[in-house]
């Protein structure tokens, strides 16, 4: 009897920390903060400039070599932007820019990074998908609204404004947008190339990412500059099933794409990677637990006693917060036989994958190809590359990161969290240790879905915000 009050005594012990920790997370300003966007004349003029940039068509293509339209881009560049091309060196490296601003020499180089290739603009948009349509709200329309010509603007335009104040940095700064980004092609390899045969070491870069988001995770009240500081490593892979074929009319038992059903089910039921929550990830729900809805905060609150349910329960309510925890593999193109009425002698599927650096690349591929040798499934590696490393969000330039933002944008919270998409950045890694990933711009839920998608537009009132951002961070680097 004495044993059971002892254990009685303990679990309302555990309640009562559990509810404490929870109870003593008091909301921050993050949980208020609202971004105000401009509305001033500046903020028109540069909606109107924005506009010229996205009239200009740049869909690339791997199987496109012709690059003339982004040398028309250039140009459209040129005359925006004419003290940065009277007072930079630039370079074109077959339609992708790097900008060079010389300093005094007395810090470290930088580097701001954006791409001025889109993707395909297919389907029906409330606005042609190149119009550059301004409406009443004052959004801008079109394609590379966000995805990323907004940053390419507001960088540009902050080096242009502090050339017209005779502002001189300390360190180089530079400007590198890819014309290839979108395929991850050769652009930011061949840049990356001639900045190493310079010898330059970069002090800190910053390229698209995250962005400046309301609710950024569902629960989570308030508005957050979400910093990518950990990019998953990339891969497409082969699955093959082979058999002797034959005519439909008399079907075998398993036959390849049977197998590779059976494969593709068995994935998709049991995640065969390990989820698990490294420090970024953590970083991120401890930055946002004070301001999450009461029954969330007690459970991120303690982290410690919770955290084995929430490996298995995040990423069943959540695929973005569980595509933080663990590679994925997303199935994506298939082909079986030529006829309809023939078994194929060989049928494929492939996958997507995106791999986290506690299961790295090629653990993740022996992992994967294993379980489809069990359905005699051939694995075929068609590229893979590695996570790139983890930025540290206490150096410095994470620090300065977060001193602007607040400044700029008063009252936000900054979250490091983890990249599950890719950029250009991934190529620089030699360069630089602190490889950010962040566009410091504001949108709404429907602008970041129409990334890759629809009716993508941004506010020209966000414009102004991004610029002055990257203004600071010259000024204070």
């Amino acid at each position: 009897m004495e044993v059971l009050w002892i254990v009685l005594a303990l679990v309302v012990l555990l309640i009562a920390v559990v509810l404490l920790r929870a109870v003593l997370l008091k909301p921050t300003s993050a949980q208020t903060a609202k971004v105000q966007l401009d509305e001033t004349s500046r903020a028109r003029e540069y909606g109107k400039k924005l506009a010229k940039l996205v009239q200009k068509e740049t869909i690339s293509s791997r199987f496109e070599e012709d690059r003339t339209k982004f040398l028309e881009f250039h140009e459209l560049l040129e005359e925006m932007f004419p003290n940065v091309h009277n007072n930079c060196e630039k370079h074109v490296f077959n339609g992708s820019l790097l900008f060079k601003w010389s300093g005094k020499g007395t810090h470290e180089p930088i580097l701001f990074m954006s791409h001025h290739d889109v993707v395909e603009a297919t389907g029906t948009w409330e606005h042609e998908a190149f119009s550059g349509d301004i409406d009443e709200e004052g959004r801008v329309w079109g394609r590379g609204t966000v995805d990323t010509k907004a940053s390419l603007f507001c960088m540009l335009t902050a080096v242009e404004e502090l050339m017209t104040d005779g502002f001189e940095p300390e360190g180089d700064v530079y400007i590198a947008s890819s014309c290839t980004e979108e395929w991850s092609g050769e652009g930011a390899p061949l840049t990356v190339e001639y900045l190493k045969n310079q010898g330059v070491k970069l002090s800190y870069l910053m390229d698209e990412g995250g962005m400046i988001l309301e609710e950024p995770v569902g629960g989570v009240k308030g508005t957050y500059g979400m910093v990518g500081v950990l990019e998953k490593g990339y891969g497409d892979v082969k699955f093959i099933a082979k058999s002797t074929g034959g005519h439909a009319s008399a079907p075998k038992k398993n036959t390849p794409l049977v197998r590779l059903a059976k494969f593709m089910t068995n994935v998709e039921k049991k995640n065969p990677f390990v989820n698990k929550f490294n420090p970024t990830v953590k970083e991120m729900f401890k930055r946002m637990a004070p301001n999450m809805a009461f029954g969330m905060k007690l459970i991120f609150a303690n982290m410690w006693l919770f955290e084995g349910l929430l490996k298995k329960l995040l990423p069943v309510i959540s695929s973005a917060a569980g595509a933080m925890l663990h590679t994925t593999l997303a199935f994506t193109m298939a082909k079986g036989s030529d006829g309809l009425n023939v078994l194929p002698q060989e049928a494929y599927v492939t996958g997507n994958m995106r791999f986290i650096p506690h299961q790295d690349t090629d653990e993740s591929v022996e992992l994967i190809s294993k379980i489809a040798k069990k359905y005699d499934i051939e694995t075929e590696v068609i590229y893979k590359d590695y996570a790139c490393p983890v930025v540290d969000y206490e150096n410095t330039p994470f620090h300065l990161v977060e001193k602007v933002a607040s400044e700029v944008y008063p009252g936000i919270g900054i979250c490091p969290y983890v990249m599950t998409g890719g950029t250009d950045a991934k190529f620089y890694r030699e360069l630089s240790e602190n490889c950010l990933r962040f566009a410091p711009l504001y949108i709404n839920d429907q602008q970041y879905a129409s990334i890759h998608g629809l009716n993508e537009n941004i506010y020209q009132g966000a414009l102004p915000l991004g610029v002055d951002f990257y203004k600071k961070m010259i000024e204070l680097s």
